[in-house]
């Protein structure tokens, strides 16, 4: 069983940065990760995943290639989504995710963290 945190949400203005972490309660090493948002109103959509072992690239929401980063500390058991240039239309609920590798979905989620983008 594992039990996914997250943390780092909050306010910030259009073209500012967040950092968002998830902790992990398990050892997520044989898990692969990601990144999900939830906006008012709309479906619960992809933003980033990675791999549990290094090697493979990254995966990212069209939205989100060349504005957010995402990253993995194995021996934290720590996942993290760097958001920079961060626009109106990122405003929504964040989810850290876990999947076992070789599973075709998520088995596990974290009750997630608002980031609310002003202008």
């Amino acid at each position: 069983q594992v039990q996914l945190v997250e943390s780092g949400g909050g306010l910030v203005q259009a073209g500012g940065s967040l950092r968002l972490s998830c902790a992990a309660s398990g050892r997520t090493f044989m898990y692969a990760m990601g990144w999900f948002r939830q906006a008012p109103g709309k479906e619960r959509e992809f933003v980033a995943s990675i791999a549990a072992w290094g090697g493979i690239s990254p995966t990212y929401a069209e939205s989100a290639k060349g504005r957010f980063t995402i990253s993995r500390d194995n021996a934290k058991n720590s996942l993290y989504l760097q958001m920079n240039n961060l626009k109106l239309e990122d405003t929504a609920v964040y989810y850290c995710a876990a999947k076992r590798i070789g599973s075709a979905q998520y088995e596990y989620w974290g009750q997630g963290t608002q980031v609310t983008v002003s202008s």
